[in-house]
């Protein structure tokens, strides 16, 4: 029985072990704040062509987030309090762009069912700052 009570006791301090060391989850708008450290805003732009759409992120009641690198491109749509990042992104491309007056559709990711759209707005792209070079 004592052997039990020991074998219990240590699994319960390896479990607790990473729940400790478990950081505190981002709000959408920290997460997006964290994403645009090191960056500045170039240009608005109405359309984002094909290739940078290929990598999306949905930051929940805030934006849209496209792209990787060095170059990400914002879209805060007219409508962020419909986004919701548990909900699956349906989007329609007629050409080769991505524009503001195209429409997203949003689906429940378990039922399937359409729940709703988002209206883009305009594509911001944030570049990295390069860092300066080192002196000899």
């Amino acid at each position: 029985m004592r052997k039990l009570a020991i074998a219990v006791t240590a699994a319960a301090a390896l479990l607790a072990g990473p729940a400790l060391q478990a950081k505190p989850k981002l709000t959408p708008q920290q997460e997006l704040a964290k994403l645009l450290e090191g960056r500045e805003p170039g240009k608005p732009t109405n359309c984002l062509s094909s290739t940078d759409t290929r990598q999306m992120r949905v930051l929940d009641k805030t934006a849209l987030v496209f792209g990787w690198g060095n170059t990400i491109w914002v879209n805060v749509p007219r409508n962020p309090q419909d986004l919701d990042d548990d909900d699956i992104v349906v989007t329609r491309i007629f050409g080769s762009q991505l524009c503001s007056l195209d429409i997203m559709h949003t689906m429940n990711r378990s039922s399937r069912i359409t729940a709703g759209f988002i209206n883009l707005g305009e594509f911001v792209p944030y570049r990295r700052i390069p860092k300066p070079a080192k002196a000899d």
